[in-house]
């Protein structure tokens, strides 16, 4: 009999709430010792790590409106989608510009938005596959290397961009039960809010749409009514952004201005295998002078010309590049196993093969939710298929993927706990007809 101890134990161990408190302090541990070591802010502030993000938060808090990406007056931008940078502004506000009050603060929302991930995990996980898949699932979001740093280090909208696709992804799922129009119609609101924290997020929402009109229509629901509702007010959220940029940028802009950049950084003569990061504006002076002297648009617009250009005259560079693209999404680094394992020291061959035990994990798990899910298994391949796609086309990094991090820690909290439910009872079938073989205490070995 199990001692009440035990019990306590293993109950707290499937609380969700308990994952949420541990992941929390896990990451306030780091953020702590990050704090400790910042050195002392010289000119204007703790800027390290804001980027473009800081730079346009910084604007709209002293005043100049949403605009300036690159800390130099530059007029209106359209850079990023606003719910982030205008967070960061009312900390700006609240606790000065690039002071250190506002650093913690920001990093603490990050803290938040990633510690939190951890519960949605567990209701996705307990919907789709059991209870023991989403404890699994919240306590490796909780430890998860990259969840851990990610809403740390970086000032931008990585950990709260993976909090609202988790959410997304549950409502996606939840709504199956909703039947009423508002129910819907937050179900879109909440997508374009989504959508206007990361624009990356869009990929989603027709796969997801399409899902749900479909589950809609065979339970006979009124779909057609309930489908307006989610794709009104889904519209209605992203409006008065659209047409902001409509009007500002003469309709040369929807969501975002930056993809001619993003598209030229991956694809010019200058890349080594897959993106060119030194001629980012932000890094290189000649370009911020070119972007200063263009114009935001003008400067984009170009740069895409480029782009286009050249994956028109070099096809074979351009899959070169889209391949180390690809690696680099699913492995963390562009080479492959093999050409990095040779020379890596051991903190980075330990890199290596959470990456990789993740990504095949992550595979294993999709094959798995296929054979037990049926059309349930839509959403989660929506967001592996889909989500990627332009940072193969642009570039990418470990950190451009995080949004959709959830859903691969997901898959792979399944995989292990399907493959740990068939091998852990065969194994100890296999131990008990051993001791059978082996006889009994105080009997002879029979040979």
């Amino acid at each position: 009999m199990a001692s009440p101890l035990s019990v306590k134990m293993r109950t707290l161990i499937a609380a969700p709430m308990a994952i949420v408190f541990v992941a929390f302090v896990v990451r306030m541990v780091f953020l702590t010792v990050l704090m400790r070591h910042m050195p002392v802010a010289a000119g204007n502030g703790y800027s390290l790590g804001y980027g473009e993000v800081g730079s346009i938060a910084a604007s709209f808090a002293s005043g100049r409106g949403y605009s300036s990406p690159l800390g130099t007056e530059t007029g209106p931008t359209a850079w990023t989608t606003p719910v982030y940078p205008l967070v960061l502004a009312a900390f700006f506000k609240i606790f000065g510009i690039f002071s250190l009050h506002a650093n913690f603060a920001i990093r603490l929302v990050n803290v938040l938005s990633s510690s939190f991930t951890c519960y949605f995990l567990f209701l996705i996980g307990k919907r789709l596959f059991g209870e023991p898949t989403g404890i699994l699932a919240g306590w490796l979001w909780a430890i998860l290397p990259q969840a851990v740093f990610f809403p740390v280090l970086w000032i931008w909208d990585t950990s709260l961009s993976a909090l609202f696709v988790s959410i997304c992804v549950w409502a996606t799922y939840v709504l199956e039960e909703k039947s009423t129009v508002r129910a819907w119609a937050a179900w879109g609101g909440f997508w374009g809010f989504s959508v206007l924290t990361n624009a990356a997020i869009l990929t989603l929402f027709p796969g997801s749409f399409l899902f749900v009109l479909f589950r809609a229509r065979r339970q006979k629901l009124p779909w057609s009514k309930l489908g307006a509702a989610a794709a009104l007010v889904f519209s209605l959220v992203l409006a008065p952004w659209v047409i902001r940029n409509e009007v500002t940028f003469h309709g040369k802009v929807a969501l975002r201005s930056n993809f001619g950049l993003e598209l030229w950084l991956g694809n010019n003569p200058e890349v080594p295998s897959s993106w060119s990061w030194w001629l980012h504006p932000t890094d290189s002076a000649s370009e911020k002078a070119d972007f200063v002297r263009l114009g935001e648009v003008a400067y984009m617009q170009q740069k895409k010309a480029l782009a286009i250009q050249f994956i028109r005259s070099h096809p074979a560079d351009t899959l070169r590049f889209q391949y180390h693209r690809v690696m680099e999404t699913w492995t963390g680094y562009s080479d492959s196993f093999m050409d990095i394992w040779r020379a890596a020291p051991a903190s980075l061959r330990g890199e290596l093969l959470l990456s990789y035990s993740l990504t095949i994990l992550m595979l294993v798990g999709l094959l798995l939710a296929r054979r037990r899910c049926g059309q349930n298994f839509f959403p989660l391949l929506n967001a592996i298929l889909f989500f990627p796609v332009v940072y193969y086309i642009c570039h990418t990094n470990p950190r451009y993927r995080h949004p959709i991090d959830p859903v691969i820690v997901l898959l792979a909290a399944y995989a292990v706990t399907t493959v740990g439910g068939w091998v852990g009872p065969r194994l100890f079938a296999k131990g008990e007809e051993n001791a059978a073989h082996a006889g009994s205490p105080g009997q002879p070995l029979q040979h």
